[in-house]
C-alpha cells in the first residue's frame, strides 16, 4: 500500500515548519536521495583517479625507513585473494567519494533538522554547515599527518627476525578507521556549541566539568584510536582539549551577549514575554 503523498511539498510548508508525519518521512527520502546522489557522483570521480588517491594514502607507509618494511627499498602492499585489488579500489572510491560529498549530505542533515526548530535557532544554520566541513576535514587531515609517527612507532617493533608485510586491505581499513575517528572527534566542540547556542549548556557549566571532560577526552582518545599508541592518542587527545577550549571561549561570548540583551533575547517562537502577558491582562 503506498503512502499518500502529503498535500505540500518540502519547499512548501507552513510558515511555522510544521509538518505532518507523512511530510516529514518525504523530506527524509528527499534528503536522502540528494546526499546520494552527491556520494555517487562524487565516487565516480574518485574511481576515475582511484590511482592517485592509492598513492597518496600509501605515502605515510613508503615515507618509513627501509628497515620497517619487509621488502626493503620497495613501497608495496600485498593482496590475499583474486578479487581484492577490485574491492579495495571499490572501498577507495567510496571512501573517497563520502568525504568529498560532506558538505552536501551535512547540508541536507541540517536542512532536515531545521524545521523541528525555532526562529532564532535557524540562523546558525550556514555556520554550523561551513564549521562541521572545516572541521571534519581538519581532522581528516591532522589523521593524515599523524599517520607516519603512528606506523614509525608500531612497525618499529618488528625487528629480530620479525617483518611487517602489510595487507592493502589491512592497511587501507587502518587508515579509514584513522581518518573518520579523527574527523568526528573534531566535530566535538562544534556539538558543545551548538547546545550552548540553544540554551542547554551553559559557560559556567563548561568551565565547571572541563577536568571531568579533558580527562573523558585522553580516555577517549586511548580506546578510539585503532593503533592506541601513545602518540596517536596524544594527537587526537590534545588538539580535542584546544577545541573544548575554544568552545567554552565561544560560549562564555555568547552567554555574555544574552546577559546584555536581557532576559527577552532569545525567547522561544511560541511562549509569551512578559510584557505581551501584562498587555493580554489590561
Amino acid at each position: 500500500m503506498r503512502m499518500p503523498r502529503p498535500a505540500r511539498a518540502h519547499t512548501d510548508r507552513s510558515p511555522d515548519g510544521r509538518m505532518t508525519l507523512a511530510e516529514h518521512l518525504y523530506e527524509l527520502r528527499y534528503r536522502v536521495v540528494v546526499s546520494a546522489i552527491a556520494v555517487i557522483v562524487t565516487t565516480i570521480v574518485a574511481y576515475v583517479f582511484h590511482t592517485h588517491i592509492l598513492h597518496f594514502l600509501t605515502h605515510p607507509y613508503c615515507t618509513l625507513p627501509a628497515k620497517d618494511r619487509a621488502i626493503q627499498g620497495r613501497c608495496v602492499l600485498v593482496t590475499g585473494g583474486v578479487l581484492e585489488p577490485f574491492t579495495v579500489t571499490l572501498k577507495i572510491s567510496l571512501y573517497a567519494g563520502v568525504l568529498a560529498a560532506s558538505p552536501v549530505w551535512l547540508y541536507q542533515l541540517w536542512r532536515f533538522i531545521t524545521p523541528g526548530l525555532y526562529a532564532h535557532e535557524k540562523r546558525y544554520a550556514t555556520a554550523f554547515v561551513t564549521s562541521s566541513v572545516l572541521l571534519f576535514a581538519l581532522g581528516a587531515a591532522f589523521a593524515y599527518l599523524t599517520l607516519e609517527k603512528g606506523l614509525h612507532f608500531l612497525l618499529g617493533f618488528a625487528n629480530g627476525g620479525i617483518a611487517s608485510l602489510l595487507q592493502v586491505n589491512a592497511y587501507l581499513g587502518f587508515v579509514t578507521a584513522m581518518v573518520l575517528i579523527f574527523a568526528v572527534s573534531f566535530e566535538f566542540p562544534l556539538l558543545v556549541i551548538m547546545l550552548n547556542l540553544i540554551g542547554v549548556l551553559s559557560a559556567a557549566r563548561l568551565r565547571a566539568w572541563a577536568l571531568a571532560i579533558i580527562f573523558g577526552i585522553f580516555v577517549f582518545a586511548a580506546v578510539a584510536t585503532p593503533s592506541q599508541d601513545p602518540i596517536t592518542m596524544s594527537a587526537l587527545a590534545i588538539p580535542m582539549c584546544l577545541l573544548y577550549g575554544i568552545s567554552v571561549l565561544v560560549a562564555s561570548i555568547h552567554d555574555r551577549r544574552v546577559a546584555a540583551r536581557g532576559p527577552l533575547y532569545d525567547l522561544p517562537d511560541d511562549q509569551l514575554s512578559s510584557i505581551d502577558d501584562e498587555a493580554a491582562i489590561t
